[in-house]
């Protein structure tokens, strides 16, 4: 399949930078929307939101680049995400800090914004996966399924692992949805289902998958032990918001 979409004064644009755009284009209406819904300043959010997602998308190469250092040769090969090499722990870490700081300095409450931003972000996840599938990434075993995908100069067809995550991470959208409009009890109980459901489901489909890791712990790769933490971190923060309702109520 060809990487490049089409070509501008000699530059090639490439279908992962589009497809990864697209996800973020989308995210940022869906929160436009949301921030106008419930009466949260426009201005504040555009503000937060920039920081978050340069923040995210450094934070992702990094993540990446300290994780495959066999790929980085030079300070070129460290900058250059136009092919791919972007690990979305690192966005979700990096977007996560950046929001906490600047929510701090606009003295507002992070949870309020994480409510707004997080079923954004997870289906700008679900859009962006379909980036993997144009760089021939993010794959598990074979598979005689009819849905399998074929890999270059590789035998056999393959688990389209981005195509598993992709539809997981848009059922937890609506979910997400859902959830923030009829049962939420507390500011950033969303976020916290997000760490939950992402977290489980990227535990389980980095099983699945056939690139090899640098480090493993008792079988478990990278991915699976940061997505582990993530679900645990999750738990932790619904569990404590609810606790903190609940003894709100007691004392009224």
């Amino acid at each position: 399949m060809d990487k490049v979409a089409f070509t501008i004064f000699g530059i090639d644009i490439m279908w992962y930078a589009l497809i990864i755009a697209s996800g973020l284009a989308v995210g940022i209406i869906l929160s436009v929307k949301e921030s106008r819904r419930i009466g949260f300043n426009e201005d504040t959010l555009f503000d937060l939101l920039l920081a978050v997602i340069i923040t995210g998308i450094i934070c992702a190469r990094l993540y990446y680049v300290v994780f495959s250092p066999d790929e980085i040769n030079s300070f070129y090969d460290v900058i250059n995400i136009r092919s791919g090499g972007m690990a979305i722990h690192g966005g979700v870490f990096g977007g996560i800090i950046a929001g906490i700081i600047g929510c701090k300095i606009k003295k507002i409450s992070f949870w309020q914004l994480a409510d707004i931003l997080m079923p954004s972000v997870i289906l700008a996840q679900a859009i962006g996966r379909w980036g993997n599938f144009v760089n021939q990434e993010v794959y598990g075993g074979q598979t005689n399924l009819p849905w399998g995908i074929s890999i270059d100069n590789m035998p056999g067809k393959y688990h389209p692992l981005f195509l598993y995550e992709s539809l997981c991470n848009l059922i937890t959208f609506v979910f997400l949805v859902w959830y923030r409009k009829n049962k939420r009890k507390n500011e950033g109980e969303v976020f916290a289902l997000y760490l939950i459901f992402y977290g489980i489901v990227r535990f389980f489909l980095e099983r699945m998958r056939v690139e090899e890791y640098i480090l493993k712990f008792m079988s478990f790769s990278i991915a699976q032990i940061v997505s582990a933490l993530i679900f645990i971190s999750g738990i932790v923060i619904f569990y404590i918001l609810r606790k903190h309702k609940n003894k709100s109520e007691d004392i009224n």
